[in-house]
């Protein structure tokens, strides 16, 4: 493989899949002396539980060769979120030891060559994964989708000029609020009439607004579009907020002129963002924002102008490759439907819990829903987090729970919470 730093194979040997075989030899004496495994092999998983158990821990061997025992519970946060267990452990090893360099991939420095392997390899699987054509850029950025909330409008919008929003929820709120602060916007559509619990089904555009911006998926309130946004007005880009849905389905990127992701729900830790834009647009943004704040200095400079968040960047690319491994993004959606099905249909037979989000706009990463009284609400979600279900309360604007199923939740986490909810229902 390569990448625009050269042929990766021909920098270093970086044997990652299997983590580190050889220290250097002042790493082992130390490793062996901190109860350190010198072969780098991830400890073995044992079988999780069986289908339809809520058992509280998930059995890992002892990390290493201490007598510490590591157990894993379900984590349905919504950010930071879950991540691949093989990802993690392949992570822990290089830690110590990036490949066989003898150095860590936290103490790497981003201009050497280690690194810039890594760096080139998750670009390339990023285009590879998503199709991401050659005329767009693809930069890993710091910041979070907040400060894209702002970075986009200071690029692009001016005094004189609009930009259009659809507001379905806080995110694409924030996101307004901060466009307000360079130029004219317009909310094309909204549905805080119900409390954004519907993706709605049109929007009106202004006649000649700069960017069209939407949020693919509202991790609040549960919804999430089916598709883009349609008949945007000639000569406007479309730019998408897509941090908690990014990489669930296949996306078509000519449709957009610019899509932003934080890191931390499918893609990686939190930390890292990824901008994906079109080079012309790079080219005609504004001049004015500061240096760190102007697309083009991250692309000209390939997003290392400073120091970027080089263990995230890794971690992004070990998830790029457990995505590949997994069948790419059409199995990432067979897969996330699979999983939301089996939840959904048995919120929908329930006679206790409800959904809160309109059927047509449900996600399929966030399953929002509730008892109808806070005090059960509360009730369920103390006795799940003490029976080992993480991360299941609701967000305040909502109330009730929320369970977060993103790219890397497992299908046995679902079947586990679900057999909980009816054994929480059948209790009275």
């Amino acid at each position: 493989m390569s990448g625009k730093f050269g042929a990766i194979t021909e920098i270093l040997p970086l044997d990652l899949r299997l983590g580190c075989r050889i220290f250097r030899l002042s790493r082992l004496r130390a490793g062996a002396r901190r109860g350190l495994r010198p072969t780098g092999r991830p400890p073995r998983i044992q079988a999780g539980p069986a289908a339809g158990s809520h058992t509280l821990h998930r059995k890992l061997q002892k990390i290493g060769e201490s007598d510490h025992k590591m157990s894993r519970i379900w984590n349905f946060s919504a950010g930071p979120a879950v991540l691949p267990e093989t990802v993690l452990q392949e992570a822990r090893e290089n830690l110590l030891s990036l490949g066989n360099t003898g150095i860590g991939i936290c103490e790497h420095s981003h201009r050497g060559k280690p690194f810039m392997a890594v760096a080139a390899e998750a670009e390339s699987l990023c285009r590879e994964l998503a199709g991401i054509p050659d005329d767009y850029a693809v930069l890993f950025l710091q910041g979070g989708a907040s400060l894209q909330f702002s970075m986009l409008p200071q690029n692009f919008l001016t005094p004189d000029k609009t930009a259009d929003y659809l507001i379905t929820g806080m995110w694409s709120e924030k996101a307004v609020k901060e466009a307000k602060a360079f130029g004219r916007t317009h909310e094309a559509c909204s549905s805080k009439d119900r409390n954004f619990s519907y993706i709605p089904d049109s929007a009106s555009y202004s006649d000649a607004p700069v960017y069209v911006h939407f949020t693919s998926n509202n991790t609040i309130f549960g919804t999430q579009f089916r598709a883009e946004p349609t008949a945007i007005p000639a000569g406007a880009f479309l730019a998408c907020d897509a941090s908690s849905d990014i990489f669930s389905r296949p996306i078509d990127v000519r449709k957009y002129g610019m899509i932003y992701a934080g890191a931390q729900k499918n893609l990686g830790p939190s930390g890292v963002t990824l901008v994906i834009m079109r080079k012309d647009l790079v080219a005609a943004a504004s001049r004015t924002p500061a240096t760190m704040l102007q697309y083009r200095t991250h692309a000209d400079n390939e997003s290392m102008y400073n120091t970027p968040p080089t263990f995230g960047i890794y971690l992004m690319m070990l998830v790029f490759r457990w995505i590949k491994q997994q069948g790419g993004l059409a199995a990432m959606q067979q897969h996330n439907e699979a999983k939301a099905r089996v939840l959904y249909d048995y919120l929908d037979s329930s006679a206790l819990f409800r959904t809160t989000a309109r059927p047509d706009s449900r996600s399929l990463m966030n399953v929002t829903f509730v008892t109808g009284s806070e005090e059960r609400d509360n009730a369920f979600v103390k006795k799940a987090e003490a029976a080992g279900f993480s991360g299941l309360k609701g967000h305040r604007s909502v109330g009730g729970m929320r369970a977060s199923i993103y790219n890397a939740f497992p299908p046995e986490g679902v079947t586990a919470l679900v057999q909980f909810l009816k054994d929480f229902e059948a209790a009275g």
